[in-house]
């Protein structure tokens, strides 16, 4: 197989992983970790089940993986996420030393990866990220972007029916 059917293969796990997130109404977002073509991690975000604002699905991927592996260092590893990471999980994919980040669609409001900023590339840490972008680019953003118009017109709606009330 080459990387590209690889990726593609990987992210469709992560995306599984984001729609379990969906289900629980969280923002669909899944996480992949892959250490020797063998997934170590997977989840998807729990912000909003959780109550917790570092329970993105970054975050606990890297948890879980560094439990796996016995190690913070996740040296050998691909990370595969379905949005762009935002600076906290930035931060914490350097930290953990995760050499390759694959991810699908950018997030131009929150994604420090080539977004807003390009953290993970950035000569001054010591440690920079190999980062393949746009893998079912299109698949991913069209879930991110329903999951928030559903919650755009869900709010409308109780907002209409709050005045109909009164």
């Amino acid at each position: 197989m080459n990387e590209l059917t690889i990726d593609h293969h990987f992210m469709r796990l992560a995306i599984e992983e984001a729609k379990k997130a969906e289900v629980l109404g969280e923002v669909p977002i899944g996480a992949v970790i892959v250490k020797a073509g063998e997934v170590i991690a997977r989840t998807h975000n729990l912000r909003e089940t959780s109550q917790n604002a570092v329970t993105h699905a970054e975050l606990t991927a890297i948890q879980d993986a560094c439990e796996a592996v016995g190690s913070w260092r996740l040296e050998e590893t691909t990370l595969y996420v379905t949005l762009e990471p935002c600076p906290m999980c930035a931060g914490a994919i350097l930290q953990s030393r995760i050499p390759r980040v694959v991810y699908a669609a950018r997030d131009p409001k929150g994604g420090c990866v080539d977004s807003l900023y390009r953290l993970l590339n950035d000569p001054r840490f010591n440690h920079e990220c190999e980062i393949t972008e746009g893998v079912l680019a299109e698949e991913c953003g069209t879930m991110l972007s329903g999951f928030f118009r559903a919650l755009r017109d869900k709010k409308k709606a109780q907002k209409k029916a709050m005045r109909e009330v009164e």
